[in-house]
């Protein structure tokens, strides 16, 4: 199914199961399809699950603007007018923590009664004199130039430090690191190198300060693509009156290598605990 953005931008999105709304959005350099382990599972527990592909990505058009967080914002708020969807639970998966902080802050939290952070850029990836924890800038400069010479090079050794994989580790096949590799490359090469900038340079800090709904915030703390104490321990202290969920031992791609944990916190989040043990 597609729905229209302001400037006529067609994005793809899926529309699954009844109940109480969770609207799912993926992480660079991903599409929806990342959140296949989620839905086939918590439609079954009485939630509707509604994902989408950014501009830019997996199914959705390929334009050369639109990859600022207002724009990716506005774009989340006319699915969610184009679908009426109401009591809403936002989840955004690293990039994707992006377009949910500032959807609050710009739309002051319509429609939208929980949110979750996992494993988010937010509150501030890129180092600053008032942010020294944070990230070089030369790294992300370094990613775009890689990104051009070669990019399914990149994405390739990208993903495998994505899955946490190394010497000792490997917690996924072979096939789920192809396939991952394949949903990433049918981004436009456009839309990869604008959002490195975009969620690289986005400073998100007054935008946390705004929420005002019940808040998880996920992370691994063996996450090396975006790590816990630049981003998930910040985040959490940033919101007023998060939780925060720290997943010993997972990666940065914990939507599947902890997707029974992610599934069981997104169900209490959103039913409450009596009732996702009860559908359970």
């Amino acid at each position: 199914m597609q729905f229209e953005a302001e400037d006529g931008t067609r994005l793809f999105y899926t529309d699954s199961g009844e109940g109480t709304p969770l609207v799912l959005i993926h992480g660079w350099p991903l599409s929806s399809t990342m959140w296949e382990y989620q839905t086939n599972v918590l439609t079954e527990r009485g939630i509707r699950c509604v994902a989408y592909d950014r501009r830019g990505f997996g199914r959705s058009d390929q334009p050369y603007s639109g990859y600022d967080y207002d724009t990716l914002a506005s774009d989340l708020k006319q699915l969610l007018e184009h679908l009426d969807l109401q009591n809403v639970t936002l989840a955004g998966f690293s990039m994707g923590g992006g377009e949910v902080v500032r959807y609050m802050r710009n739309y002051a939290g319509a429609r939208i009664s929980k949110i979750a952070l996992v494993s988010s850029v937010t509150p501030c990836l890129i180092k600053t004199e008032d942010n020294p924890d944070g990230v070089d800038k030369s790294v992300f400069e370094q990613m775009q130039f890689d990104l051009q010479v070669d990019r399914p090079s990149f994405i390739t050794e990208f993903t495998k430090r994505f899955f946490g994989i190394g010497w000792m580790s490997s917690p996924v096949s072979d096939p789920m690191l192809a396939a991952t590799c394949e949903d990433a490359m049918k981004a436009s090469a456009r839309a990869t190198l604008a959002c490195v900038k975009a969620f690289s340079e986005t400073d998100f800090r007054s935008d946390l300060s705004t929420i005002a709904v019940p808040t998880l915030v996920i992370h691994g703390d063996a996450d090396e693509t975006i790590p816990i104490e630049a981003s998930g321990q910040k985040s959490a202290q940033l919101i007023n009156d998060a939780q925060l969920a720290v997943y010993h031992g997972a990666p940065h791609g914990l939507f599947y290598t902890e997707r029974a944990k992610l599934n069981g916190d997104l169900e209490e989040l959103i039913l409450g605990k009596a009732a996702a043990l009860s559908a359970a």
